[in-house]
């Protein structure tokens, strides 16, 4: 069966579910349906370690009884199972107290324009295929250098899927998409000092994955580079945040300023709308219209439409990160990002890597965080690290054991550089991010 035939199929099934919903009683009603199949192989040392294919479908209701709520969900599509799952949310309504800001999305802002974002691309991958894949990757970082002493594996993963979404406002609208993976991890070792590391590739299209020897090279490379690291003397200094590392940094910034913080109170950019958080050379932005890319969607998790913004402007914060109920809890309207942010972007600049290593000068290169120290109230940011120390622009040797900590309001406020070496693997690009100083806790 085509997409597009699968696409009508369960439209037909969502507006089923709604017709039940409404014949129950309820005042509103949205629902979602998936489904979803894929394969998942690893190897390990050369022998194939798991070969999994995934067949997956589920579906989700919620009903308004007026301003109460009830949500239900099951994996059984059959009439009789979709009319249970339509009286258990009914039957969670009913007894549920009521809130006032509880309800569907204005229907002013529900999306009218689908336009075909290119996230659609079938693979079509035996496991053999697969397997031969992972592989020929593991090889490649294991063959990297006489010092790749272990592996953890190799894993190609191949996805596709449908879902679609529907309310009784009249919105109802599906897409197909997919998204592939290859990715390699492997152990060193010299002397008493063995080190991991990885690499992975992602795209919507398996075109656009770098080959299973780069992967696996690049993974044998990160690997070995990290031998005979140490720590640091406790310090202040210039820190540069590897590109694939950056991207935490706007995750902290993109929970400061989404709704749910907001509301509670509990984000350190509270009130922060139209002042200075960044340099005025920052520039963030939503783009969720990018064809292919892994963050793309016309509609957020509610149909309501998704635009391309500016969330900081010259520095300047300009708008928050909402969904519809927590627009209405600020007394705000939704920003279409039920669900999360589409292709969060910051604009490079114009340094390569080796650019901004010269631009570091003295200080410290991070290339992997450890924990979860990052406190949403107060900005508080402490978290392990590991990576290298840099002097006039080098390279110099390894460093681990290390905690680099600041406030994220000075972080913020203190990055001198963004790179032009963007990472496209995600939801959030951007190229690696140089910091004036922070706190540098080893020894």
């Amino acid at each position: 069966m085509q997409p597009q035939e699968q696409i009508n199929e369960l439209k037909n099934l969502v507006q089923n579910l709604l017709d039940e919903a409404t014949r129950q009683g309820a005042t509103a009603a949205e629902a979602g349906l998936s489904q979803e199949n894929g394969l998942s192989v690893s190897v390990r040392l050369g022998d194939v370690e798991t070969i999994e294919h995934h067949c997956d479908q589920g579906l989700g209701i919620t009903v308004y009884f007026g301003q109460r709520k009830g949500s239900a969900s099951t994996t059984d599509l059959s009439p009789e199972a979709i009319k249970e799952t339509v009286s258990a949310a009914c039957s969670i309504a009913r007894y549920t107290s009521e809130d006032e800001y509880a309800g569907l999305p204005d229907k002013a802002l529900l999306q009218t324009q689908f336009p075909d974002l290119d996230v659609y691309h079938p693979w079509q991958l035996s496991a053999e295929q697969a397997i031969a894949l992972a592989i020929e990757c593991e090889d490649a970082a294991r063959g990297y250098h006489p010092e790749i002493s272990n592996s953890e594996g190799a894993s190609v993963n191949t996805h596709q899927g449908i879902r679609v979404l529907g309310n009784t406002l009249g919105f109802l609208q599906g897409y197909a998409s997919t998204r592939h993976s290859l990715s390699c991890s492997v152990l060193a070792q010299r002397g008493d000092s063995m080190q991991r590391d990885y690499w992975y590739t992602v795209a919507r299209n398996a075109s656009l994955l770098e080959s299973a020897v780069s992967v696996g090279t690049k993974a044998g490379e990160r690997t070995v580079r990290r031998l005979g690291a140490r720590s640091l003397s406790t310090r202040q200094c210039p820190v540069l945040y590897s590109a694939e590392i950056a991207t935490s940094l706007l995750g902290s910034f993109i929970g400061s300023i989404s709704g749910g913080n907001l509301y509670r109170k509990s984000s350190f950019l509270l009130d922060a709308l139209g002042a200075p958080i960044f340099p005025d050379f920052v520039h963030i932005h939503e783009q969720p219209y990018l064809p292919g890319a892994l963050g793309s969607a016309a509609y957020d998790g509610e149909g309501v439409a998704t635009q391309a913004r500016d969330l900081v402007s010259g520095g300047v914060l300009q708008g928050y990160v909402l969904g519809t109920y927590s627009a209405r809890k600020l007394g705000l309207q939704s920003t279409g990002n039920s669900g999360g942010v589409h292709n969060l972007t910051i604009t490079p600049g114009g340094h390569d890597f080796n650019a901004m290593l010269k631009q570091l000068g003295t200080g410290l290169l991070v290339t992997e965080l450890m924990g979860q120290g990052v406190n949403m109230v107060t900005g508080d940011y402490s978290r392990g690290a590991a990576g290298f120390w840099v002097e006039n622009g080098v390279i110099q040797y390894p460093v681990e054991e290390i905690t680099i900590a600041g406030n994220l309001k000075d972080m913020f406020k203190q990055i001198v550089a963004i790179g032009n070496d963007v990472d496209y693997r995600g939801n959030i690009r951007t190229g690696s991010i140089l910091l004036e100083k922070m706190s540098v806790a080893g020894e």
